[in-house]
């Protein structure tokens, strides 16, 4: 004769020490990570079983507790057992009690049965819940703890927790780095562009800030000894030997590729600097760019903030007349008067070879010879109308910071 509901309740009270006890040793029976854990988490684990157990008698009292089962159930877990067993292990523990105590009550009505049936239906979405409630909170914490890293990288304002925060991250960027600064999509796709870098072997922190999004990009690329990011996804030894052999991608050619990632306008990298906590350098000369990139009809997208040292110069960015007199003018200043006279007679007549060289007295292949050699030792080429902006800026300025106040032009 079937037994009525208050007696099932009262028969599943009776052994519900002896369902614990069951549990447990199926647990480190079945479970090998289990058995791997240390007293205290195992002592943990115990008590979520058996809160599970006490949970489902007191659910089959009264099925409306069900919005009540995950507090009910977790509400005895310490916070570190919840960031050291996953969602997939908590799941394999669910499905354990389950057994245990659908074996135990075999040749019982069919309702208990079935009521056991949803409640672990209830308890695994239940689970599912605290997982995904732990990984929002995890995900908003991460941002604002991102957006506050940029914020210092663009103010330049750090402190001793700046490495810390970088670390709580998750960075993965190795040596150099370098800020590309843009106009925020109307829809910003978060996740595509982390996914474009680490296709890459790029790591990105992203900031908004108003309609400017600035990313601070850093290559990825493992210490030497270290496992490779192929590696660790788990392939195998030959593809990750393959990939680590890949050319080095530049700063521009990784930029070119997270292009798609911003909204229409124009798009500025700073120069590469040497490590993260040194960004702000990379940042100041990317914003200054942006600020003044519309001036450069046709620019490219995206530009070097270097390529913008004339509008920058121009907008009164002291970080750029410096670089143009210590970049250009110093050097030549230094190498050879002759290499400085003949660049600002080259600019002067229009970059007209001949005419330059009619002023100088010298052959055009002469000329030829020391624009060669302006280029060697500057990095820029004053035969190019862009690059010939940038030279002649530089030579003003030079003049204008110049103690004397005179170059010889013979």
């Amino acid at each position: 004769m079937a037994k009525s509901k208050a007696e099932t309740l009262a028969w599943l009270r009776t052994i519900s020490g002896e369902l614990a006890t069951a549990t447990i040793k199926r647990l480190d029976a079945t479970l090998p990570w289990y058995g791997d854990m240390p007293p205290g988490r195992r002592s943990a684990v115990g008590l979520v079983a058996q809160a599970g157990i006490k949970s489902f008698i007191q659910w089959y009292e009264d099925p409306s507790t069900t919005t009540w089962i995950a507090s009910d159930v977790f509400g005895s877990a310490p916070r570190e057992l919840l960031r050291s067993v996953t969602l997939q292990q908590t799941l394999q523990l669910i499905r354990v009690v389950v057994e245990v105590v659908e074996d135990r009550v075999k040749g019982a009505d069919a309702s208990l049965r079935e009521a056991i049936l949803l409640y672990s239906r209830e308890i695994a979405f239940a689970s599912a819940d605290v997982y995904a409630r732990a990984a929002e909170a995890r995900g908003l914490w991460d941002a604002r703890l991102e957006a506050l890293v940029v914020d210092s990288i663009l103010s330049g304002e750090y402190d001793d927790e700046l490495p810390s925060r970088i670390a709580a991250l998750g960075w993965h960027g190795h040596g150099e780095v370098s800020v590309l600064v843009g106009t925020t999509p109307r829809v910003l796709d978060v996740d595509q562009l982390r996914r474009t870098a680490r296709h890459l072997q790029a790591d990105v922190l992203i900031g908004v800030q108003g309609n400017r999004l600035v990313l601070v990009i850093g290559r990825s690329i493992p210490a030497p000894g270290s496992a490779s990011p192929a590696a660790a996804a788990g392939t195998d030894e030959r593809d990750g030997a393959e990939q680590a052999t890949e050319p080095t991608l530049s700063f521009m050619d990784i930029a070119r590729a997270l292009e798609p990632g911003f909204g229409p306008g124009h798009l500025v990298l700073g120069h590469e600097v040497p490590s993260l906590v040194d960004a702000s350098r990379s940042a100041k000369a990317a914003l200054a760019g942006f600020a003044v990139a519309r001036a450069w009809r046709n620019a490219p997208r995206p530009a070097l903030a270097d390529d913008l040292l004339p509008e920058r110069a121009l907008a009164g960015d002291p970080l750029a007349r410096s670089t143009l007199v210590n970049r250009v003018y110093r050097p030549l200043q230094d190498q050879s008067p002759e290499l400085m006279a003949t660049l600002w007679c080259y600019l002067d007549n229009g970059r007209s070879l001949e005419a330059t060289a009619r002023e100088l007295y010298v052959h055009p292949n002469t000329v030829r010879y020391r624009l060669k050699r302006v280029s060697q030792v500057i990095g820029w080429d004053a035969t190019g109308a862009r690059e010939a902006l940038i030279l002649q800026s530089a030579l003003i300025l030079g003049t204008m910071h110049d103690h004397d106040g005179a170059i010889s032009r013979k």
